[in-house]
This record gives structure tokens, sequence and C-alpha cells, in this order.
């Protein structure tokens, strides 16, 4: 079985152990949830790779924004050596000449488009700088909009600038990604957005009433818009007694695909951007989906779609071939 995964903090945590000056650990092989050895030897085809950077804290270099710039020239450096095994996607042909030639492919992504700080030029700088998709919120305001924390702020829409965000990203080619983005800016999103969209990590609130999960009409609407949503493997997103098991995970994939079709999930782990016990305990151990799915009666076909097909199609829809 081949897997796509729509989003790890890999970059963050080896970005903070790399300047506290342990070298211990790399993107090659690391003590977390994933590493490009265990995504090759366990059949991966893409891993969006996010730099995720926290507005709660003071930022790590000189700002927020030279933070993610620092994680990406990480990353660069780490799969540098690795070029016959793994290569950057900036595009759905880049990841289908990947395929042939059997490369890993690597996205880059931002989560917390506060780095952005009312400047748009910024994009253009990141899209250069080939990143190809953008969480536009993580827990806090910004100057594109509210996050969806504890509902504090569920109703209230994009901000201006939020607005021109989305159409700016859309004009490029950077998927918006609404994954904690409250309900109101979800649906400024679908609203003003020309392109399919993603939840890079966000399951189904009728399953778990999580604030980062997604209503039936918002999952509806994902999927009229040709978009897609990655199960995330936390257990506070799974179920109320936050265990992470293959069950609650099968509970939500079910519902999704019984709201907006069987095209509209995916995987989007959030591994390395999480704690607590998890059954499927990093990229090694992605084998054990497919098989809680075979045993929970999806066919072979259902499988395959979800963990990988449907990626690879959302990537066709959103770039074209």
């Amino acid at each position: 079985m081949f897997f796509i995964d729509f989003h790890v903090d890999t970059l963050l945590r080896l970005y903070l152990l790399k300047i506290s000056g342990d070298d211990s650990e790399s993107l090659y092989q690391n003590k977390g949830h994933v590493d490009l050895k265990r995504l090759m030897e366990s059949n991966y085809l893409s891993q969006m790779f996010a730099c995720y950077v926290d507005l709660g804290k003071e930022s790590i270099t000189v700002s927020y924004f030279n933070d993610a710039l620092a994680m990406i020239e990480l990353f660069y450096k780490e799969i540098e050596a690795l070029d016959d095994r793994v290569a950057l996607a900036k595009s759905y042909n880049d990841y289908l000449n990947n395929k042939e030639e059997g490369k890993l492919s690597a996205f880059l992504t931002v989560e917390e488009g506060g780095i952005l700080d009312n400047d748009l030029n910024r994009l253009d700088i990141l899209y250069d700088k080939g990143v190809r998709a953008i969480t536009l919120t993580w827990n806090y305001e910004n100057s594109i909009g509210f996050p969806n924390y504890e509902y504090k702020t569920q109703h209230s829409g994009l901000k201006p600038f939020g607005i021109e965000t989305v159409e700016k990203m859309d004009d490029l080619g950077i998927i918006v990604d609404v994954s904690h983005l409250s309900d109101g800016g979800f649906y400024d999103v679908y609203k003003y957005g020309k392109r399919p969209f993603i939840a890079t990590h966000s399951n189904s609130r009728s399953i778990c009433n999580h604030s980062r999960n997604l209503t039936d009409d918002m999952i509806k609407k994902l999927a009229d818009k040709g978009g897609i949503t990655g199960i995330n493997f936390y257990g506070g997103f799974l179920q109320e007694d936050e265990k992470s098991t293959t069950e609650s995970m099968l509970r939500h994939i079910r519902h999704i695909i019984k709201v907006g079709g069987k095209e509209v999930v995916g995987i989007g782990t959030d591994f390395d951007g999480m704690d607590g016990e998890l059954e499927i305990g990093g990229a090694q151990d992605m084998l054990k989906l497919a098989e809680a799915m075979d045993k929970g009666g999806f066919s072979i076909n259902e499988i395959e779609a979800i963990c990988y097909r449907n990626a690879e199609n959302f990537y066709k829809r959103y770039w074209g071939a």
C-alpha cells in the first residue's frame, strides 16, 4: 500500500534541536514520528512538510517570517544529499515525475499565515522558495483572520487582507489550507476562492465535537469545491476520551465519505505536532490504518483512495496535468 500525508510538524522539531546544538537527529533519521528513512521504507509517495510558526511565543530568529525561511533552508539542506531518492515537488507534474523515478515527493507548506503580516509580497517570496500550501491561521488571530480555537471566534470571517491573500494564493498556485480557521473564515474561503482548497489535518465535528473539526455542511462545501480533508491522528480530535485509535479514525472516515463523497477524505496525520499515546506511532506504522480499513469492510479501491489516490486526484484538480 502507498501513502500520502498532508501534514507533519517535523521541520520545527528538527530546527529547535539544531539551534540548541543537538545534531544527533536529521530529517533522514530521527526519534520523532517522521523521518525520510521511514517514509521511504513505508511506501510513501508524498509528504507535505509544514514550517510551523507559533505566534504565541517569541520568534526564534529576527521575525516569524524569518523563522519559516530558516526551516525552509534546513529542509533544503536535509534533502540535498538524498536527491536520488527524495525530491521537492511544486506541482502535480513534479509529483508524477518523481513517482515515475521512484522518488518520494516532498512538498513544502507553512502553518501560520500570520507570518505574512499584511505584506502580500511575502507570498511571492514563499512561492519562489517552493511553498505550495499555507494554513491561514493556527490558534491565534492574525492579519488574515481568526482561529476556531475553543469556538471563541467561531463566526468571525476573513479580514480584508485575508480575502486578498486567498485571491493571490489562488493566482500563484499556493493551496489554501483551512485547518484551524474559524467557521466564518472557512465560508469566506468557499465564497472568494477560485480553486479547490484543503483542510490538511481536520476531522468530523459530528463524530467528535471539537472546534478543530469540520461540520457536515463544511465537508459538503469542501467537496463541492473539489477539496479534501486529511484525517488527523491526534486523539483529542478523534474521540472524547482522546485516545488515538484506528477504530476512531474509521468512524470519521466513514462519516466524511457519507456526507461529502468518497473523494473528499485523505490523510493528514499531524505527526510531530502532538503528544499522547498513539496506536499508529509514526510513519513506520501506517500500514496499520490500511489493515484496519480492510478488517472494517472497506474495499481495496476505497483503501487505496483514502491512503493515496484521493490525494493524487486533488493535486491534479488543483494544479492540472
